[in-house]
């Protein structure tokens, strides 16, 4: 739906409609993104070529259940089914942003360059920057990343595990 529906520019994807719940138009989401206000009554969301209003959400033990301005029957949310959802970026200046890590130049604070981030993983203490030569640094350790810069205060012996 993605090419169907280009999202308009700036926006990031933070999540996925899924199938729909019941007859009067809830359905499914599937949030990519910690900040559950994304999911809020009266937020917009962009899906499947327009802005959509979202009038109740609900979170449950795996994902939310939703329910969008305009849409007040099954079949009609059905058309939904699969979108993603766009929204624009959170003005949090302490957040670390994906997209922000992903192709940053890691370094440590004393100048010491660590290399690129390729990935990042996902882990129940603290996400994990993956970078090229396949070192993983907690997210924990970021003290900072702006204009393709991570800069990281990683403990004594960190990289050590690597040689």
């Amino acid at each position: 739906m993605t090419d169907r529906f280009p999202a308009p520019s700036g926006l990031l994807e933070i999540g996925v409609v899924r199938r729909p719940h019941g007859v009067k138009g809830d359905t499914y989401v599937d949030l990519m993104t910690d900040r559950d206000e994304r999911l809020a009554v009266g937020s917009q969301l962009w899906a499947a070529g327009e802005w959509r209003t979202i009038t109740s959400s609900k979170r449950l033990p795996q994902r939310w259940l939703v329910h969008f301005e305009g849409f007040d029957e099954r079949t009609a949310v059905e058309a939904l089914t699969n979108a993603p959802l766009f929204a624009e970026p959170v003005d949090d200046p302490d957040a670390l942003w994906v997209h922000d890590l992903l192709r940053s130049k890691v370094v440590e604070v004393d100048g010491t360059e660590r290399g690129e981030v390729v990935g990042v993983l996902a882990n129940p203490a603290h996400d994990l920057l993956e970078l090229q030569s396949g070192a993983l640094v907690p997210v924990i350790f970021v003290v900072s990343c702006s204009d393709g810069i991570t800069t990281i205060d990683p403990p004594d012996g960190l990289f050590d595990l690597d040689a």
